[in-house]
């Protein structure tokens, strides 16, 4: 855990949030600045800092939020109607928070990327 990322105090309780999902190794919560009416983000309780990270060891983390990605999607009603998963990747893509993070987002109609 890093002492000033909000990920890992979110995680570890520090701040206190209502989770869509939690299990031993990730968590799903709401994004606090919605792009579309479901927008939620899954991140590891583990601090990593980006897709190349030691700390990934293969696909474990990525295996399993795409796994929570479906699940999480499924509990808040867009699995049927489509949903996007984004990663974000370095500041000219947008990440804001340096801590891997998945975007689960849908709801309605999404435009094309880019």
């Amino acid at each position: 855990m890093l002492d000033n990322c909000i990920f890992c105090k979110i995680g570890n309780g520090e701040i206190e949030t209502e989770f869509l999902y939690k299990d031993d190794t990730v968590c799903a919560i709401n994004d606090i600045n919605p792009v579309a009416p479901v927008h939620i983000l899954i991140f590891p309780l583990e601090h990593i800092d980006e897709i190349g990270d030691e700390e990934l060891r293969g696909s474990r983390w990525m295996g399993h939020i795409l796994y929570v990605s479906k699940k999480v999607a499924d509990l808040t009603g867009i699995k049927d109607s489509g949903f996007r998963i984004v990663i974000n990747q370095g500041s000219d893509s947008g990440q804001e928070v340096q801590h891997l993070h998945a975007h689960v987002i849908g709801g309605r109609p999404l435009g094309s990327l880019g």
